[in-house]
């Protein structure tokens, strides 16, 4: 593909996400009422719009957790947790194939010791560092998405070592948009405990040189 094409093509992306911000297109896939209606009127093509509206609002690094209280408002905690874990992942992968086939060599231009960095960190073992750089509540989604697709990192770890590490503030967030009442205690009490040990885990690992230095890459664009 040509420079300028890609120029283009990411120019239309780049007028298209704002669009979607500026008018509210993507705002439906974060609101309880639109997504409870569709979830009980069984309209598939409507269903259909908001989990692509879902879609691009991550991929656009916008709040996965204010959607993964709507998803849990409308469909209940264990379906808001998987539909919102599922949508998050599949805007990481639209960020990330975007980026590689689009921004690669921009990014390597001007952020070339962040992909470095962050390429050094998870070339090993990418599958549990990705899973558990998304436990740690600190950093970019977005910016972690346009580093791993800038670098050389695998498709296939990361974005399953994202889904798994998605999953506990899905949880969370998705179980306090269904409200205490309709949310059974024990559900409530696992999903408070794994986030409390993905933030420990977080923590841990936040304080060690290696791992300080890649969040503070991908945080520092922030």
């Amino acid at each position: 593909m040509g420079h300028w094409l890609k120029v283009g093509l990411f120019a239309l992306l780049a007028i298209a996400g704002y669009s979607t911000i500026q008018f509210g297109w993507v705002d439906i896939a974060t609101s309880q009422q639109t997504l409870s209606q569709y979830a009980q009127g069984h309209d598939t093509p409507g269903l259909m719009l908001i989990l692509l509206a879902g879609v691009v609002y991550c991929a656009l690094g916008a709040p996965r957790q204010l959607l993964a209280f709507a998803a849990g408002f409308a469909l209940g905690p264990a379906q808001g947790t998987i539909v919102s874990t599922l949508i998050c992942t599949a805007g990481a992968a639209l960020c990330y194939l975007a980026t590689r086939s689009l921004l690669r060599p921009m990014l390597l231009m001007h952020m070339k010791s962040q992909i470095s960095a962050m390429q050094r960190s998870v070339q090993k073992n990418t599958f549990l560092k990705i899973m558990i750089l998304r436990l740690i509540p600190v950093g970019s989604n977005l910016m972690t998405n346009m580093l791993a697709g800038a670098s050389d990192i695998r498709m296939s770890p990361f974005l399953g070592g994202s889904a798994l590490g998605y999953i506990p503030q899905m949880l969370v967030f998705s179980l306090a948009g269904a409200g205490i009442g309709f949310a059974s205690g024990p559900l409530l009490a696992l999903g408070v405990s794994i986030f409390a040990i993905s933030a420990l885990i977080g923590v841990t690992l936040y304080r060690s040189q290696r791992w300080h230095t890649m969040m503070r890459s991908v945080a520092e664009k922030t």
